[in-house]
């Protein structure tokens, strides 16, 4: 019996161990997000200049053999003008999903966007792929900042239909009976440009 117990004793953890996986490890806003992002299954592209968007957007359509897009902002297709891409305005269009967000939320790894991105669609009905342009000022740290920013940004013309996705793998089950029928999953890339 004593064998057993001093076996036992070998998988105790020791005190420090435990008060060492209790300490809080505070992150950046950034480096928050990341982590979250990519651990709900995101694809995540790092952009210090324009030349790099427009690289790593070809890159994306190669690798998925995609030839078209589905681009409503007038900036994202100037982005787009020296690639050899389809773009259609019609969001209702099958083709991924070329799109900004309003801000970026660091403690959970979500996207959040309005009536200015997705007009009055909700995201469970358009296209299964997104591509996201967002740049480093759009991090905020919970969605209250970010529904903040949105209300500060837009004083004159608050917009409509928030809504943020939450999962970046579009073949996951969701178990939470709340979201039954309305999934929002997406198979998402960000190109995450640095202006600050």
């Amino acid at each position: 019996m004593s064998f057993l117990k001093n076996i036992l004793k070998s998988f105790k953890e020791k005190p420090e161990e435990k008060a060492a996986k209790k300490q809080e490890v505070y992150l950046s806003l950034d480096d928050s997000f990341v982590h979250y992002f990519l651990e709900k299954g995101g694809k995540f592209l790092y952009c210090t200049k324009k030349e790099e968007v427009a690289e790593h957007i070809k890159n994306i359509l190669k690798e998925n053999n995609w030839n078209e897009l589905v681009c409503i902002d007038k900036n994202l297709k100037k982005i787009t003008k020296n690639i050899e891409v389809s773009l259609k305005d019609n969001i209702n269009y099958s083709a991924p999903f070329f799109t900004t967000c309003e801000h970026l939320i660091a403690d959970n790894g979500e996207l959040l966007f309005s009536s200015n991105q997705l007009r009055s669609k909700k995201i469970a009905t358009l296209s299964e792929h997104f591509i996201v342009y967002a740049t480093t000022s759009q991090l905020v740290k919970n969605t209250g900042e970010g529904l903040t920013g949105i209300k500060t940004n837009c004083k004159d013309n608050i917009p409509t239909n928030i809504s943020s996705i939450k999962n970046y793998c579009t073949k996951q089950k969701d178990d939470n009976f709340l979201n039954y029928g309305n999934s929002n999953s997406k198979n998402l890339y960000l190109l995450l440009y640095e202006d600050l």
